[in-house]
């Protein structure tokens, strides 16, 4: 089952090429059962990697939105990374407005737990007044389509995950699909300075020793 639910959330496979995938190694189970392993497996993932990385975001934040197709009609992913690419949160809405906003920065103050130094957003109006009432007045704020390109290009990584999914049935399962994505992409993430080389071998190391990990989080879970 974990090896299943972390398949689906970090490769581009559906639920019926997990099957398949599985079933040529011997196991045999229905894509509906891939559904419920994830619907009740892929939360418990995202809430211990969520505690896991609390605090642990630069003073720097991105912040932008990126568009989901959820049963025919388009939602908003609201996204935040520091300076380094790290994760600092992310939230599936229905709308694009100034109660999503200022949800979206509570939200960001749970995981990491204290204000940022400065932010940097596009031109939507909400921004501005939601991180002043949100995150204080104190906060930096820069508004510039050009220095945002920096989480522009890192909405990819979800961009390129949902793209095969063709949509979202539900905005519930879409909102935890999110979710579980993006704290297990950001736990998977290389971690290395810039222009550092890292060799093939040790990378490879690095993630089984992190798959391992996760593993004994499950299973004592």
């Amino acid at each position: 089952m974990f090896q299943v639910v972390v398949f689906r959330l970090l490769f581009k496979l559906s639920l019926r090429d997990l099957v398949r995938m599985f079933l040529m190694r011997g196991y045999e189970f229905t894509h509906e059962t891939v559904r419920e392993w994830e619907e009740r497996f892929a939360p418990l993932l995202a809430e211990h990697l969520r505690r896991k990385r609390k605090g642990k975001a630069g003073s720097r934040w991105y912040v932008d939105e990126t568009y989901l197709k959820v049963k025919g009609k388009w939602c908003y992913l609201y996204r935040a990374i520091d300076r380094d690419g790290n994760l600092v949160d992310s939230m599936l809405s229905a709308t694009r407005d100034m109660e999503a906003a200022q949800r979206f920065f509570r939200g960001t103050l749970s995981v990491i737990d204290r204000v940022p130094r400065q932010v940097t957003s596009d031109g939507h109006d909400s921004y501005p007044r939601a991180i002043g009432e949100v995150l204080g007045h104190n906060v930096e704020h820069r508004c510039s389509a050009y220095l945002n390109r920096r989480i522009e290009q890192d909405h990819r990584g979800v961009k390129q995950r949902y793209y095969p999914m063709l949509g979202f049935g539900a905005f519930h399962s879409a909102q935890r699909f999110c979710r579980a994505f993006e704290e297990m992409r950001q736990y998977f993430r290389p971690r290395r300075k810039r222009k550092q080389f890292v060799s093939l071998a040790r990378q490879r190391r690095q993630f089984v020793t992190k798959v391992q990990a996760l593993e004994s989080m499950f299973l004592a879970a």
